[in-house]
This record gives C-alpha cells, structure tokens and sequence, in this order.
C-alpha cells in the first residue's frame, strides 16, 4: 500500500505543477483560459502519465485544436515540470479530454426540466 500512496502523491503534485505551466507558460490561443486538470493517471513505475483536461467548450473542434496545442508543447511543459518536481525521470505525458463535468452539467439540466411542473399540473409538496 505504500506504494499506492507514493503514486498518488506525485500524481497530485503533478497536477498541481501541471495546471500552473500551462496558464502561466504555455503561451498558446487555441489553448483556453478557463479548464481544468481533473486527474492525472500515473503509472506505477512512474513512466507515464495520462492528463485529464476538462474544458467548457461548444466547438468539438476547438476542443481537438486544444488538444494539438498541448500535445505540441509537451516537451516545454515536461521540461518546465522537470525544473519544479524532483522525479529519477520525467514521465512521458498524454492529454485527454474529459467530459465527466459536461455531462453532470447535461443530465442537471435534464433533472430540472424533469421537476418543473408541465402547463395545467400543480407541483406537489
């Protein structure tokens, strides 16, 4: 379990350095000013990372334009990562997309149009 702990720690971490560089560094206008880092996945041997970026965006293909950009700069940032988290070896990033907000947004949206009362019903209490 200690190694669980370890993991997740400097996958926390990492996500904390991650978000600051690329709002703060990563000059790029196809990336937007408002998103989130939500997680980042490690490996257990610290290989790999996998960045799940939450954006609220309407345009799929500005969404993929973001992508590009950030996959683009992904040596800058694992380089500026390296300069602030001490790691044997900086792993490899990937960033994905992640939906889980929109979708929580989507489906309150579809509960409150749900509890609305429809034309001639009363709402109960």
């Amino acid at each position: 379990m200690p190694e669980y702990d370890r993991v997740s720690r400097q996958a926390e971490e990492m996500r904390r350095g991650l978000d600051a560089i690329i709002r703060s560094e990563v000059k790029d206008p196809r990336i937007p000013e408002i998103f989130s880092i939500l997680k980042v996945d490690l490996t257990r041997d610290l290989k790999y990372a996998k960045v799940h970026i939450s954006v609220m965006l309407e345009d799929e293909n500005e969404k993929k334009a973001m992508l590009k950009a950030l996959k683009g700069a992904s040596g800058f940032i694992r380089r500026e990562l390296g300069r602030r988290i001490i790691l044997r070896s900086m792993p490899e990033l990937s960033f994905v997309l992640d939906d889980s907000i929109e979708y929580s947004v989507h489906i309150n949206h579809l509960l409150e149009q749900i509890s609305q009362p429809q034309d001639g019903e009363e709402k109960k209490e």
